[in-house]
């Protein structure tokens, strides 16, 4: 209908043709700007209108001369110097689809059009599997339905509610008809429902607003070894599918759902069934199932679901993806068992040989740091000894040195020695008559008028004494 309004318009305006434009798209939120130029013959006080193509004519939204308080979205420029017409629509809305066009009044309600655009705002909506999706379509609507070459409807208009309330799992659809246009529910949204859908008007499905839909699914992934036990949990929401059997089933490329287990009742007093190490277990109060899984095997590998369980079938409330590998002994490759438990043998001892020789390298590598240590203060302690010898041997010269001029007399470097005292003399083999002669004479026996005499200062150990004494 807008595309053949579109097409009717330069028959009905004269001067339209070659001026119409292609439909252009935008979300909801975003910002429209469009030009409309003018003939230059067109004055300044002529108003110019931003119009939308209603029952083949303008329905005036602003113009360059008035505008009223429910366009405050809307703004309209007439720039006189490059004759054109700016118009910038804010804040787009899915309502605001439809045909638009630039106009300029002529006279008994004439308003031959300069440009024209057919505006499609889609809104986005994001949706989880089996949740509930609501729409509320503008007026005159009365069908939903997905476009194509013949826009398939979905739903019709109900007058009554509870014609419209699902009677199943297949039968989602619904339509409600209020004051503000047509209400729409989908219930038990599936991944394949994605896709875009119109509000449209029976009975060409005239297309009044459009939907963007985009279902995704809840995953899991889980990972264990042979013979572990796992537990999965999904959740649902109580108020729509606490009476609705759930199932676990495998699934399998190009066959159905295989069920596993399911909470059907087969007795009034079961409420959970168990086949093969499987069990499923239904908690209405929280809204969560669990599934357990024991002694898996690696052929329990697979792609699983979490489902609702109905008489037309299943819809898949989580998606498992579940990864069993195989449980080899540490260093084993797939094969024998002896094999196997000879590596595992082997390895063992060659685990063990290397911790033992890795804790006697530490260990010598810490007596090599503690011999060096001591080492180390060894020889600190025989630099102070040294010292502190030949602060005494100074001292001892001090104390038995004869000063010139001076009546001293030798004495013993301790008082009361015992044994004889010794002293080392360099006394040469050969000397030469100009060599110095040193003799240990006592002061008594010391020529009275001497000449070239040298004083020597010798310095008296304390020999060391004998192990007898």
């Amino acid at each position: 209908m807008e595309l053949r309004a579109l097409f009717l318009l330069p028959l009905c305006f004269p001067g339209l043709q070659g001026q119409a434009t292609g439909a252009q798209r935008r979300r909801e939120g975003d910002t429209l700007y469009f030009q409309c130029p003018y003939a230059a013959s067109t004055t300044d006080e002529q108003t110019k209108y931003w119009c939308l193509l209603e029952n083949g004519g303008c329905k005036e939204l602003v113009s360059t001369y008035w505008k009223p308080p429910q366009a405050e979205r809307i703004q309209i420029n007439d720039d006189t110097t490059t004759k054109t017409v700016s118009v910038t629509m804010t804040g787009l809305k899915a309502e605001d689809s439809g045909t638009y066009f630039c106009a300029i009044y002529k006279h008994y309600n004439k308003y031959p059009p300069l440009r024209t655009i057919s505006l499609i705002v889609f809104r986005e909506l994001l949706q989880w599997e089996l949740n509930s999706l609501t729409v509320q379509c503008p007026k005159w609507s009365n069908a939903w339905c997905q476009p194509g070459p013949k826009c398939t409807a979905l739903g019709r208009g109900q007058t009554s509610s509870k014609q419209g309330e699902m009677k199943s799992l297949q039968n989602r659809v619904s339509i409600q008809h209020n004051a503000q246009g047509a209400l729409i529910t989908m219930r038990n949204l599936q991944i394949q429902d994605s896709g875009v859908y119109w509000c449209a008007l029976d009975p060409g499905r005239t297309r009044k607003m459009e939907i963007v839909l985009s279902v995704s699914q809840r995953t899991q992934k889980l990972r264990a070894k042979e013979s572990d036990n796992i537990t999965v949990q999904c959740h649902y929401k109580i108020s729509d599918y606490s009476a609705v059997s759930k199932a676990w089933c495998k699934r399998e490329e190009g066959k159905p759902c295989n069920v596993l287990v399911t909470t059907r009742l087969e007795s009034p007093a079961a409420n959970s069934t168990a086949q093969k190490g499987v069990r499923i277990q239904d908690d209405t109060q929280q809204g969560i199932v669990t599934i357990t899984m024991e002694q898996l095997q690696v052929q329990d590998s697979g792609v699983y679901w979490c489902a609702l369980q109905d008489g037309s079938g299943l819809l898949r409330m989580e998606e498992v993806t579940l990864n069993i590998s195989k449980a080899l002994l540490q260093g084993g490759f797939p094969g024998s068992e002896n094999h196997s438990q000879e590596t595992f043998l082997g390895d063992s001892c060659s685990e063990n040989t290397f911790l033992i020789l890795s804790v006697v390298l530490l260990i010598l590598l810490l007596l090599a740091l503690l011999t060096c240590t001591a080492l180390a203060v060894r020889y600190y302690r025989q630099l102070l000894r040294t010292g502190n010898r030949e602060a005494e041997n100074t001292s001892g010269r001090e104390e038995g040195t004869a000063q010139p001029g001076s009546t001293g007399r030798r004495e013993s470097s301790q008082d009361n020695s015992k044994g004889p005292a010794y002293i080392n003399l360099d006394v040469q083999s050969h000397p030469s008559p100009e060599d110095p002669l040193y003799c240990n004479v006592e002061l008594s026996q010391a020529p009275r008028n001497p000449q070239h005499v040298e004083y020597a200062i010798i310095a008296f150990n304390q020999p060391p004494r004998s192990s007898k004494e």
